[in-house]
């Protein structure tokens, strides 16, 4: 994440923007562009090495060690029914504390960050595909793609109770 975030402001259409704004951290997952509020994110980093943990749902791509945490790598691409991510090239994580544990949401590659309205957010579109929809917190219509907006809580919810390895 390089620059500030007022070197990206970037309005979503609606010029008259009475309301607050919201910081994202962008990432993108198999080709989709997410936003993470960067009040919910602690860290981005590259993954080092890897421990998988034997009976672990396929979401759970291991645990590893980052700065003396232990820290729970959450496959983005199996949790948004993409299939298991490629290992074939070193993968970035988006650090995330949920209910005092620790976790890094394993993501293809992290953007900048992105100043956007809170009223520029929109609902989720009907033809959102659905494991998305039951992550999404709504969606931000920029110039040449859709933000969806990750919601942290409904990640960690949607069928596993414990997602902690």
């Amino acid at each position: 994440m390089t620059g500030t975030a007022g070197d990206t402001e970037m309005t979503t259409g609606n010029d008259n923007h009475n309301g607050s704004f919201i910081e994202y951290v962008t990432v993108m997952i198999g080709g989709q562009l997410f936003g993470l509020p960067i009040s919910k994110v602690q860290d981005v980093f590259m993954l080092d090495r890897l421990a998988r943990v034997p009976l672990a749902s396929a979401e759970i791509a291991g645990v590893l060690n980052l700065r003396g945490r232990i820290v729970t790598a959450i496959d983005m691409h199996c949790r948004l029914g993409l299939g298991q991510r490629q290992m074939d090239r070193a993968a970035m994580a988006v650090g995330i504390e949920y209910r005092s544990e620790s976790y890094g949401l394993l993501i293809d590659s992290v953007g900048e960050v992105l100043k956007l309205a809170e009223s520029g957010r929109e609902p989720n579109p009907v033809n959102l595909d659905p494991h998305l929809a039951r992550v999404s917190a709504g969606v931000h219509r920029l110039d040449k793609q859709l933000l969806v907006v990750l919601d942290v809580e409904r990640i960690f919810e949607g069928g596993n109770e414990s997602m902690a390895a």
